[in-house]
Parts: C-alpha cells; sequence; structure tokens
C-alpha cells in the first residue's frame, strides 16, 4: 500500500461520496483539485485527488517559521497516464532557498526507505512550487536484505534543507548537521514531514 492509499484509509470517515469541494484549480496532468486553502491535514476529495500538508521537522524550526505552510496534492493518473502528478505548494518558507522531497518509508528519523523525486526551490518572499511526475500511489523500495528481497512501503513524504547551510537561519550557522539527502550526498536538516497527516505510520 502506498502514501496515497494510506491517507484514503485515514481519511475514509471523514469524506462522503467524495464530493469535490468549491473553488477548483486544475493540474496540468488534467485532474481537478480543490483550493488548498479549503482542506484539512488530509482529505480525500475525489477518487482521483488526494491532498494533505505537510509540518515543520521539529519544535524549533516551527518557532523560526511561524507562518509556513506546505500543501501537496496527488492527481492519481498511472491507470491513464503511467504515473501520478504530485504538485508541492510552499509558503511563508525561508526565502531562497532549495528543498529536497523525498518519498519515505517512516517520517522522522531513522527515516527508513527514501526515494529522492524533486527539488522545491523558494522565492524572495519564501514561496515555491514543483510538480512532480512519478509513481506515487503505489510507491515502494524493493531491495535484498541477506537471501530474501524484501519490500518497503514509501507512506509518507519529507522536505530537507538541500544546502547544508540552509538551516543556519535557524540552528546557527555550522550547528546543523550534513545529511546525505540531496543529490550531491550533502544537506541540512529534515525540514517538513507528513507525520501529522499520517500518524500511524508505517501504514500496513
Amino acid at each position: 500500500m502506498g502514501i496515497i492509499k494510506g491517507i484514503a484509509v485515514l481519511a475514509a470517515g471523514a469524506v462522503a461520496g467524495a464530493a469535490v469541494f468549491a473553488g477548483v484549480q486544475t493540474f496540468s496532468g488534467g485532474a481537478a483539485t480543490p483550493d488548498f486553502d479549503k482542506v484539512g491535514d488530509y482529505t480525500s476529495t475525489a477518487k482521483n485527488v488526494v491532498r494533505f500538508k505537510l509540518a515543520p521537522s521539529n519544535d524549533q524550526l516551527a518557532k523560526c517559521m511561524p507562518k509556513v505552510k506546505v500543501e501537496v496534492a496527488v492527481a492519481l493518473l498511472t491507470d491513464a497516464k503511467g504515473f501520478d502528478v504530485m504538485d508541492v505548494k510552499v509558503t511563508n518558507a525561508v526565502p531562497d532557498t532549495s528543498f529536497t522531497v523525498f518519498l519515505l518509508e517512516v517520517p522522522a528519523s531513522p527515516f527508513g526507505a527514501a526515494e529522492y523525486i524533486g527539488d522545491v526551490n523558494t522565492d524572495k518572499k519564501g514561496n515555491g512550487t514543483a510538480e512532480l511526475k512519478l509513481i506515487v500511489e503505489e510507491a515502494f523500495s524493493s531491495t535484498i536484505v541477506g537471501k530474501d528481497r524484501v519490500r518497503k512501503e514509501l507512506n509518507h513524504v519529507g522536505m530537507w534543507f538541500a544546502d547544508p547551510a540552509g538551516d543556519d537561519f535557524c540552528l546557527g550557522k555550522g550547528a546543523g548537521p550534513v545529511t546525505p539527502f540531496d543529490g550531491d550526498n550533502e544537506a541540512g536538516i529534515q525540514a517538513f514531514n507528513s507525520a501529522p497527516s499520517l500518524p500511524k505510520a508505517p501504514l500496513p
């Protein structure tokens, strides 16, 4: 089960008839989605659209970015197009900063299996968006452990400061660890994750 099915299971009791919210926008991928401001932590609005939010990964980051919002919407298009479309929208974050985006087995440390799927870059106001085309609903990692092939479900989303110095504004210059969550193997700490939207991690 991937992240989207996990969210749908948690949200099922709150969603009746899969009605679509007012204020509908349109994905470039072709699916209709509601306005980000009209949803809660996670909401399944239609059979082919799922939306949820990421939160700062710790209390210190939350205090340093008190107005930040990270919102994710996924159009489930694999059957029609061969991939899903994930839109990530960041507002009121750190200006002129790059974040890496990962699908994760577990939202917080030690994270488990992880897949690097893209970047979000903020402008001078701390706002940024990205559209990512990939398998999301059925995302998983497969590797060999001993003599057995092991499958790990990627049911969560996490974002890291792409530059190790990206978290200096909050932790202090050089105070944060260098982590491997970027293509050059050097990133800052995890900035946001989906733990509040998927509290029963990892999902079955």
